[in-house]
């Protein structure tokens, strides 16, 4: 068992790089969020057939319950392994104030946009070739998978049902185009 253990990385190092590699994944969440809305300025129609639009808090939950969960595990399941592994319990508070800044990020409103050419979701753009509508549609949301992703490329929007009735009007369109 000694061996095993002096062959294991130093706890307190692993600890500062997987906070490291948090703080960036956050870090380029909130860059991609701030820059939504100079992708998308305005709200409503848009030239060339395109429309743009805004969820609220409670969509956004909707939308993200699952990453909500797992945010939230990710951020008991360190308190339960640090003693374990002799972490220091302060990389632990950093990662749990990070996760928490990350799960503030989830649930501020998301802006959208539908234009001829591309989808606008959580501050990326895609192109229509890369994407379908799932065979199945959730009440709440529009559901979209990224092609060649398999089952880690749905890409869910949000938006109240008079919004996500016309913007699914709009990517069948343009989706059927495609083809």
């Amino acid at each position: 068992m000694a061996e095993l253990a002096s062959t294991l990385p130093d706890p307190e190092l692993m600890a500062q790089f997987c906070v490291a590699v948090l703080a960036v994944i956050v870090a380029w969440d909130a860059w991609w969020l701030g820059r939504q809305r100079v992708d998308i300025p305005n709200l409503g129609d848009l030239p060339n057939s395109g429309f743009a639009w805004e969820s609220n808090q409670s969509e956004e939950v909707s939308r993200q319950w699952a990453n909500l969960m797992t945010m939230g595990a990710m951020m008991v399941l360190p308190w339960m392994l640090a003693e374990l592994s002799n972490t220091p319990v302060l990389w632990v508070w950093i990662w749990d104030i990070l996760l928490a800044i990350h799960l503030v990020s989830l649930l501020i409103p998301k802006r959208y946009a539908v234009t001829s050419t591309h989808l606008f979701a959580d501050g990326q753009r895609y192109e229509w070739n890369r994407l379908k509508l799932a065979k199945r549609q959730p009440k709440k949301r529009i559901m979209l998978l990224r092609k060649g992703w398999g089952p880690f490329g749905p890409l869910p929007l949000g938006g109240d049902r008079t919004t996500l009735s016309k913007a699914i009007e709009l990517i069948d369109t343009i989706l059927n185009e495609e083809e």
